[in-house]
């Protein structure tokens, strides 16, 4: 895990819609950005619900959430949809930009083992600092856990 007090790493990659995302875009704004291995899974649905049925939370805290994996555009899009989830997607097919932010790497299952995504999350401050880390998350409750170790209510 990238270090609390580091300057978050810029990067750039395609979005749900296939639009350009830069985390530079978000300068002035804090923003969670979540790793998770894929779309449209148990864990990985229940975390994105998690921060949609909090979504007004976030608004209102003008705080913005990307998550990132390696799916494709399209199968974020169908994952956005069957859900109604307006958490922005962020497309890391190549694992390039989950590698920087040390969520990528070796996984074993079923046997298997694979590279791919870890579900981590690190908080960037409006400078665009990591404010917060963290790393094996529990998917129900993460969004909920980061409002609260935020303490801004």
């Amino acid at each position: 895990m990238l270090d609390i007090g580091e300057e978050a790493p810029d990067f750039e990659l395609s979005d749900q819609n296939g639009d350009s995302v830069a985390l530079s875009d978000y300068h002035g704004q804090r923003v969670v950005l979540y790793f998770y291995p894929r779309a449209n899974t148990e864990g990985c649905t229940t975390q994105a619900c998690s921060f949609r049925d909090n979504w007004d939370r976030y608004e209102d805290l003008d705080i913005a959430v990307l998550g990132v994996s390696d799916d494709t555009v399209s199968d974020l899009k169908k994952f956005e949809e069957d859900h109604d989830l307006p958490v922005r997607f962020l497309s890391d097919e190549n694992g390039e930009v989950s590698t920087v932010y040390e969520s990528y790497g070796e996984k074993k299952m079923f046997g298997n083992t694979f590279d791919g995504v870890f579900r981590n999350t690190y908080v960037i401050d409006e400078e665009g600092t990591i404010e917060l880390a963290y790393e094996g998350v529990d998917p129900e409750e993460h969004a909920e856990t980061i409002l609260a170790d935020l303490d801004l209510d």
